[in-house]
């Protein structure tokens, strides 16, 4: 193989991907209660979900060291790719650019390249696809990074969670204007700015009235979606997510959509019934 795809564990892998040998998880580590657990395939997102229920303290999450960045880069490969979520919501990126510069000084014939994806979870499946399409079509390393970071700068993230307690904790909700209208179940529709922020698109009444403002967001935004792979994570409720794909088919037609569980970190701040859709 010429080249390989880094993706921290905050986003979510097909079966494919992880089939295809190009690509490797590099794992977050979540800690809840007093309990710690590896962001990898032993994550068991029930057991998760049942013990942070069981705690009134909030789960935390930390990111891989350079070291573990600096050992997924080595190899035959001549080209590296990582794509870690947000540099505004975590250390992943800070720690995959150090382990870059540690590879550079030690192998400098090796190509390396970590691409800030300014949002997480299925963005990142995205992210991680567009760079092999880029390479499957013989781009140089120079053109892939060039039009990866250009569909990066395309694409739209959306979200809508049942609970927000988890991001406000961690402190990934800076300027965000939080709802007090618990008791009236508002449900905020949130996306990811450009620089890789969280901020309030709209609200509704129920998840089920935010849901189908996040879709006539998600529908009336889209440039080209028939060129557009939809992408959808949910945490722990794939009927929903189906519902979502529907809603959205039913206004726009789409080249292909993904449909994927929430990995760990994505666990972790989408929480139970959480619902993530990136175009």
């Amino acid at each position: 193989m010429e080249y390989k795809i880094i993706i921290d564990s905050c986003g979510e892998l097909t079966s494919e991907m992880k089939a295809s040998g190009i690509y490797t998880s590099i794992p977050l580590y979540i800690t809840v209660g007093e309990r710690n657990m590896v962001d990898d395939e032993t994550f068991d997102q029930q057991e998760f979900l049942r013990a942070a229920a069981a705690t009134k303290e909030c789960p935390r999450s930390s990111c891989p060291s350079p070291d573990q960045y600096l050992e997924s880069y080595r190899g035959n490969e001549k080209r590296v790719y990582g794509v870690t979520l947000s540099a505004n919501l975590s250390g992943s990126y800070n720690s995959a650019m150090l382990a870059k510069t540690m590879m550079e000084e030690q192998e400098p014939d090796k190509q390396v390249y970590i691409f800030d994806s300014r949002s997480a979870s299925v963005a990142q499946t995205l992210i991680g696809l567009k760079i092999r399409e880029c390479e499957e079509k013989g781009l140089s390393f120079e053109e892939v990074v060039t039009e990866v970071e250009a569909y990066i700068e395309g694409q739209n993230t959306y979200f809508v969670l049942e609970d927000l307690e988890t991001l406000r904790k961690n402190g990934r909700l800076t300027g965000l204007k939080m709802l007090v209208a618990s008791a009236l179940n508002i449900k905020p529709v949130c996306g990811a700015t450009a620089e890789g922020t969280i901020f309030q698109l709209g609200q509704g009444r129920g998840i089920n009235k935010a849901l189908q403002k996040m879709v006539q967001y998600l529908t009336t935004e889209v440039i080209n979606p028939t060129e557009k792979v939809l992408a959808i994570s949910h945490c722990n409720c794939l009927e929903r997510a189906e519902s979502v794909k529907k809603m959205i088919l039913e206004k726009v037609a789409v080249k292909e959509v993904i449909i994927l569980d929430t990995r760990g970190i994505s666990t972790m701040y989408a929480s139970d019934g959480g619902i993530i859709a990136v175009v």
